[in-house]
C-alpha cells in the first residue's frame, strides 16, 4: 500500500438528489482516487430511509467492509445542546465502547467543525478524544477547519481574522506538539473561496441564524489550489504538518461542500471528480510525497 492515497467524500462530487451514488463512485475509480467517504445523504437517498440508530449503521459499516465512521462535533443551536464536557465525554465513550464491540471493531473518527456550537478547534476536539481515553475514538483533522476558525472569517472584509498568521503559527506548533499521532485517524484537505464582500445579512449566502461559517462551508468550499475559484486559505502549511512534522500516513479525503455539487447535468460528478484529482495531484507535487 502507498504511503498516501488519495480519497474524496461521495457527496463532493455532487449531491445525491441530482446525482447517484453509482456514477459518483464510477467517476472517483476512473479519475484515479483510490477511497471514498460516504457522506450521509447518498445512504440515505440509496436505501429511501432515515438512517437513526448507531446499531443499523455498523450494519451499514460491514456492508461497506469499512471499520471507520467519522462524526462531526455538533452545532446545533445551544438551546438544543449541553456545553457540559462531562456529558459530552461520557455520550461519545459510550459510542465508541458500543463500537468496540463489533468484529471488526468500529473506529470513530471525531471532527471539530469551525462553527460548531461547542467544539470548534481541533484544541476542544483533541481534549474530547484524549477524555473519551478508547482506543477506536480518534480524530479527523481537516485544513478547512482548523484555518477556517483560528485564521479565516468570512464575516471581515479580508477574510480574515484581527491575528491570522501568527494565531495560527501558534497552533499549528501546539497541534504538532500535542496531538498524538495514533489518534489521528485520518486527514482532509480542502480549502474556500474568500468572499467578495462580508458573509453577513444582505449577502447572497446569509441565512438567518445560521453560523457565518456555516453558510460559507456549504456553499463555497473549493479545492485545495483552486486560487482561480476564490481558494485562498493556508491549508498546505497545515497539510505540511501533519504530515511532514507529526509523520502522518494514509489517506487524505479532498473533501469539498459547494454549491456547485448541487448543479444539474451529468457532467457535475465527473467534473468535480477531474478537480478532486487535480488539487491531490498538485498537493503530491507540492509536498513531494510518495
Amino acid at each position: 500500500m502507498a504511503t498516501f492515497q488519495p480519497a474524496i467524500m461521495s457527496a463532493s462530487l455532487g449531491r445525491a438528489w441530482l446525482h447517484d451514488f453509482e456514477t459518483k463512485v464510477n467517476e472517483a475509480g476512473q479519475h484515479g482516487f483510490k477511497g471514498i467517504e460516504i457522506f450521509y445523504e447518498d445512504l440515505e437517498y440509496k436505501h429511501d430511509e432515515l438512517i437513526e440508530k448507531i446499531h443499523f449503521w455498523f450494519r451499514i459499516v460491514k456492508e461497506l467492509k469499512t471499520t471507520t465512521i467519522q462524526i462531526p462535533a455538533n452545532f446545533l443551536p445551544a438551546d438544543q445542546l449541553t456545553g457540559d464536557m462531562d456529558v459530552i465525554v461520557g455520550d461519545l465513550r459510550q459510542l465508541a465502547d458500543l463500537g468496540s464491540k463489533e468484529n471488526p471493531q468500529i473506529r470513530f473518527a471525531y471532527e471539530n467543525l469551525c462553527w460548531s456550537t461547542h467544539i470548534d478547534t481541533w484544541e476542544k476536539a483533541w481534549e474530547v478524544v484524549q477524555r473519551v481515553d478508547r482506543p477506536n475514538f480518534g480524530l479527523c483533522l481537516d485544513t478547512f477547519n482548523i484555518a477556517g476558525r483560528v485564521w479565516a472569517d468570512p464575516t471581515s472584509p479580508d477574510g480574515k481574522t484581527p491575528n491570522a498568521d501568527e494565531d495560527l503559527k501558534k497552533s499549528i506548533s501546539q497541534m504538532v506538539q500535542q496531538v498524538d499521532l495514533k489518534k489521528v485517524f485520518y486527514i482532509q484537505v480542502v480549502d474556500a473561496e474568500r468572499m467578495d464582500s462580508p458573509l453577513v445579512e444582505g449577502h447572497p449566502f446569509h441565512a438567518a441564524g445560521q453560523p457565518a461559517r456555516m453558510s460559507w462551508s456549504r456553499n463555497a468550499r473549493a479545492f485545495a489550489y483552486e486560487e482561480d475559484r476564490g481558494a485562498y486559505l493556508p491549508v498546505e502549511d497545515i497539510a505540511r504538518a501533519i504530515i511532514y512534522d507529526m509523520g502522518y500516513t494514509g489517506f487524505v479525503s479532498m473533501e469539498l461542500f459547494s454549491r456547485t455539487m448541487s448543479e444539474e447535468g451529468k457532467h457535475v460528478p465527473a467534473e468535480h471528480a477531474q478537480r478532486g484529482i487535480a488539487s491531490w495531484k498538485k498537493l503530491v507535487d507540492r509536498l513531494d510525497l510518495k
